[in-house]
């Protein structure tokens, strides 16, 4: 357990260093000039690779699922205990504290780096979304968002999936998620992903984190209870935290 523990924080800790990472540069110090789009194609990129990485590394030891929503899908799933979802909730909220205080220390060190104009990759609604959507549209975009991505996961990684490409269609599926939800929400389906740099951005960014939490959750829920309906049940299905996953 203590080696699962390990892996999906340091799992956690790495996909907000490198994802939120280029989602600062992007859009917080303007790397990539005039072009949004241009920054919405390199944070999903990614987000997306980096996932698809860890699922090789890590998905062996822990799962990867290194997202709690992952994990409440693996648990209302029957993939994975109670005890064991509650040590990974942990690991996976301190990796992404830790990995967004290891961001923000690298960053803080450039004199064009502000913690509040710079900011540092974390979502919203309201005026911190760039089409302007309300919380009501925020909530249902991340729950449909984590509800599909969830989903994909909890199939590829099932008694009948290929655990040899489990890894590349999560770490797909991750990037066309954020190519839709960045403009809308900055795209969460992940809470540890928003509570790190929330806490330490500060702010609106604060304040709307309970949003980035809870409908992830949902939406992991969701695709729980989808991949339940939809699938055949095996006699033996494996656990989650023996395969590649996670987000």
């Amino acid at each position: 357990m203590t080696r699962k523990l390990s892996a999906e924080l340091l799992g956690t800790l790495l996909l907000v260093f490198f994802g939120v990472g280029v989602a600062t540069l992007a859009f917080g110090f303007g790397a990539t000039g005039a072009s949004f789009y241009a920054g919405v194609v390199g944070t999903a990129l990614a987000f997306g690779l980096t996932l698809l990485a860890l699922a090789y590394v890590l998905g062996p030891i822990s799962g990867c699922h290194v997202n709690p929503a992952v994990t409440i899908g693996a648990l209302f799933a029957g993939r994975i205990s109670l005890a064991e979802a509650v040590g990974y909730w942990v690991a996976q909220f301190v990796g992404g504290i830790l990995g967004a205080l290891l961001l923000w220390c690298a960053f803080s060190s450039s004199p064009l780096y502000s913690r509040t104009s710079t900011g540092l990759g974390t979502d919203g609604w309201g005026k911190a979304s760039h089409i302007d959507i309300n919380a009501g549209g925020a909530f249902l975009a991340e729950v449909v968002l984590t509800a599909f991505f969830v989903f994909v996961i909890l199939g590829v990684t099932s008694k009948i999936g290929n655990p040899a490409t489990a890894g590349v269609v999560i770490g797909l599926t991750l990037t066309v998620v954020h190519l839709i939800g960045i403009p809308v929400t900055g795209t969460s389906v992940n809470p540890a992903r928003s509570l790190g740099p929330a806490l330490i951005v500060g702010g609106t960014a604060l304040h709307q984190v309970w949003l980035f939490i809870v409908a992830p959750l949902v939406g992991g829920v969701l695709a729980a209870g989808l991949h339940v309906l939809i699938y055949p049940k095996p006699e033996a299905e494996p656990l989650l935290t023996g395969e590649p996953g996670g987000a």
